[in-house]
């Protein structure tokens, strides 16, 4: 399992982007894109407001919004940065309509509905650690907050269960993982995990609940543009919030927990018939793992010497550990978890692969 920040170091990051962040809402016709000045950069200007450099993610929503297709939008990102500002433009003013500018250390971070309900990282972790505390023999296993998504992963030695399987046996623990976006990139999700203590691979498994950032249109303060303070904001989230908090015990329900492990557990005779190589192939592309993965895959699968089911769910989730990318690496424990969860004919595609 990939770690990130001591809890410490993330209660110190989010609490200074909650007070660096600021949101606004105005018409696209108040808000013009325009060169950046490094180059292939595009900045958005907001009438009356400022200059704020747009951020990769807020450029990628504005495109998708606008229409401007993402290969377009690219190439001229890299060649002609005036046009990308011109077609931003023509398309704000042609199709008016009103959205959420979220921006955070100056620069513009997410382009959004106006009806995006902001429940913020602050937020959410007021609510769910003292839930996690208060959980007999629970730990925080690894945090981090990233630039599109806060995580928080947890798990308790009060709920240890055995896998057997080739090696002597697994004792896994069952835990929780809880994630948000600020920036309209996923819902504020409670999802059951797993830490495999042999091996320490973590794994999202299946079961968890959402959350979706939608609210009512977004109020605004006498400013034209700046929107309604946290704490006026508050009563509206608190409704969500309180069932997250509610969500966090069930998702380490010891019925739920054996119902998964005796999946993972027929797992551990099913073994790999066919070539290797070309088996982790084929999973690589129903998962879409890039190349540099599907190697880390197979040469974490060799190394285990164990060619089964479960010996890939374990090669998936090692590779997590891999990756430059924290958001990417819960991906690739999520993916783990699909791992668990393949149909017969899956399986038997991967099993006899040649």
């Amino acid at each position: 399992m990939k770690l990130g920040r001591s809890l410490t170091d993330l209660a110190t990051e989010i609490d200074r982007q909650a007070k660096a962040k600021q949101d606004y809402v105005a018409s696209t016709t108040k808000l013009k894109a325009v060169p950046g000045l490094d180059p292939k950069a595009t900045d958005l200007v907001i009438e009356d407001i400022g200059w704020f450099p747009l951020r990769d993610l807020a450029l990628t929503q504005i495109g998708e919004r606008t229409g401007i297709p993402t290969k377009y939008l690219r190439r001229m990102q890299d060649e002609a940065p005036e046009l990308l500002a011109d077609n931003i433009n023509h398309w704000f003013h042609e199709t008016p309509e009103r959205r959420m500018v979220r921006t955070l250390d100056g620069t513009v971070r997410a382009f959004l509905s106006d009806k995006y309900q902001r429940i913020d990282n602050f937020d959410v972790a007021n609510v769910v650690l003292p839930v996690l505390h208060d959980i007999p023999g629970l730990r925080i296993l690894s945090t981090e907050v990233t630039e599109h998504r806060l995580y928080i992963k947890a798990a308790t030695s009060a709920l240890t269960r055995e896998l057997k399987s080739r090696r002597v046996g697994d004792l896994v623990e069952a835990g929780v993982m809880i994630s948000n976006s600020e920036v309209g990139l996923g819902a504020v999700t409670v999802s059951p995990f797993a830490l495999f203590l042999t091996c320490l691979n973590g794994a999202v498994r299946e079961g968890g609940k959402r959350w979706n950032h939608i609210g009512r249109h977004a109020a605004v303060t006498e400013n034209p543009y700046l929107l309604i303070s946290d704490e006026t904001k508050a009563a509206d989230d608190r409704a969500q919030l309180l069932m997250v908090r509610d969500t966090l015990k069930s998702a380490l329900n010891a019925e739920m927990f054996d119902r998964w492990l005796d999946k993972v557990q027929g797992t551990t005779g099913r073994r790999l018939e066919g070539d290797v190589g070309k088996a982790v192939e084929v999973l690589a592309n129903s998962l879409s793992l890039t190349k540099d993965e599907q190697s880390s895959v197979l040469r974490h699968l060799i190394e285990g010497g164990d060619l089964s089911q479960y010996g890939l769910f374990n090669a998936v989730t090692r590779t997590a550990e891999d990756s430059a990318s924290y958001d990417r690496a819960t991906e690739l424990e999520t993916l783990g978890g699909r791992v668990i969860e393949l149909n017969p004919s899956e399986w038997r595609e991967l099993a006899i692969a040649a």
